[in-house]
């Protein structure tokens, strides 16, 4: 399964602007892409073991393994690209 993973924090206010983005994606890609939220403030380890420095970042998983990473707000269509 494909994993996107979604590191985000609440003060942060791009991170609110994608929230409407990420939930549409979570619900059109549901069973084919696993949407994981992380809230840095709560896990940095995961953070710092991804190499996470800015948010948002969404990072898509392959297998485990790192496909792709988008940093910032992003389009809808840029994110589907990058989860192809």
């Amino acid at each position: 399964m494909i994993k996107l993973l979604d590191f985000w924090a609440p003060w942060c206010g791009p991170c609110k602007m994608m929230n409407p983005v990420i939930e549409e994606l979570e619900k059109e890609l549901s069973g084919k892409v696993e949407v994981v939220k992380i809230n840095v403030d709560e896990k940095p380890e995961e953070a710092s073991r991804y190499g996470v420095m800015g948010i948002p970042t969404y990072i898509v998983l392959k297998n485990d393994q790192e496909a792709g990473r988008k940093i910032g707000v992003t389009s809808k269509a840029d994110l589907l690209k990058l989860l192809q």
